[in-house]
């Protein structure tokens, strides 16, 4: 099981966001934003930080994939 942030990244390219721009407006840090762009976990608190920003569910931004 895995997880991707494949839906986040579209919304900062619709947003025209840029990863430094998300950091400020999520309050996340540089680490947690690393960890979203290798496609590892990170805890509920930012991912509701970020949902917050684009005033969507966690849905809307990330999704598990199972392996099969």
């Amino acid at each position: 099981m895995r997880i991707s942030y494949n839906k986040l990244q579209k919304l900062m390219i619709d947003n025209q966001m840029k990863r430094a721009d998300l950091m400020r407006a999520a309050e996340i840090t540089t680490y947690a934003a690393t960890k979203i762009n290798k496609n590892e976990p990170i805890s509920l608190d930012i991912l509701m930080r970020i949902c917050k920003v684009f005033h969507c569910d966690i849905g809307d931004i990330c999704e598990v994939i199972l392996d099969e």
